[in-house]
């Protein structure tokens, strides 16, 4: 059980760490300024800490912060590097320890560990030379999806319809990562749940008229389609979100964290991966879901950095 703060002078001098050098620089910093900007509104004494600087480390040192509000996306933020350096200078930070972001930013050991504990997610291949190619359609067939294993964003995806498509893709993917992971494309809908704390928000119900939910209708169009409430039963909606809850707790996510899942045309649902520093600007989910569950931006954040309280005070 979170710890429940009153006087924003609890958490002390808070830095919002974003930024960083991963492909997701930009998406991070606009995170982080939103969160900054919310954590200011409620009183907070929170300063804004750029992870791409070249004296970062000493900036971080030398600040006298009691706590990190981590606002970082993909490599260096999201994947355990940050938070074991947070960690050996005793620093509390919010979100997922070492063990669970290094875990839920690997998308083949996400779904390598989710298959082991009987949790359902779609089959895939991991492309490691030419050969896996052909294993990839032998086993997966048509439409596939391929995707760089550390990244986030949905930066170097493609769906992959034909043999004559699949060689580019893999290329592309390759482009971001040395590691891609082919995966059985599931003809649904998309769920995402956002977690902070032990709860799960409302599930909100993703449309886009693009092939998938990429970078562009993430952050860009303005032709995709959120839906909160998600229109399922509710108690369809309370099975998912226990759903979200198991399989974040099985990568050891922690604070707070996004499951996206998809539900195909027979209502079976298939878990996708795990984000444990979902995006925070105007366009992401998981203020979106907030919102609907009557907390606003001040409050959301305020709500993520108490989960900090207690980690390594």
């Amino acid at each position: 059980m979170t710890e429940r703060i009153e006087n924003p002078e609890a958490f002390g001098k808070v830095v919002v760490l974003m930024g960083g050098r991963s492909a997701e620089r930009e998406i991070s910093l606009r995170s982080g300024a939103a969160v900054l900007n919310a954590l200011q509104q409620r009183g907070v004494d929170a300063h804004a800490l750029d992870a791409g600087s070249e004296d970062f480390v000493q900036q971080l040192l030398a600040g006298g912060f009691a706590r990190a509000f981590n606002a970082m996306h993909g490599r260096g933020g999201e994947d355990g590097v940050v938070q074991g350096l947070l960690a050996s200078i005793g620093i509390p930070c919010t979100g997922s320890g070492v063990l669970g972001s290094a875990l839920a930013m690997d998308k083949l050991r996400t779904k390598q560990l989710w298959e082991g504990v009987n949790l359902p997610t779609p089959a895939f291949v991991a492309l490691r030379g030419d050969a896996d190619l052909q294993a990839a359609v032998q086993q997966l067939g048509f439409p596939m999806i391929l995707k760089p294993v550390h990244e986030g964003s949905s930066i170097g995806m493609a769906k992959v319809n034909s043999d004559t498509d699949l060689y580019a893709a893999w290329q592309l993917a390759g482009q971001y990562d040395r590691e891609v992971l082919a995966e059985r494309w599931v003809r649904g809908t998309e769920f995402t749940a956002a977690i902070v704390g032990d709860t799960a928000l409302p599930l909100i119900r993703l449309e886009t008229p693009r092939e998938f939910y990429d970078y562009e209708a993430k952050y860009q169009a303005d032709s995709t389609r959120y839906h909160c409430p998600c229109g399922l039963p509710a108690e369809q909606e309370a099975g998912l979100q226990q759903l979200a809850l198991r399989a974040f707790a099985a990568l050891d996510g922690a604070g707070w964290g996004r499951l996206d899942f998809f539900l195909d045309e027979a209502g079976n649902p298939w878990l996708i991966e795990a984000n444990t520093v979902p995006g925070m600007t105007d366009h992401s989910l998981v203020p979106m879901a907030a919102r609907e569950f009557g907390w606003g931006m001040p409050e959301l954040v305020w709500r993520i950095l108490e989960t900090s309280v207690g980690v390594s005070d």
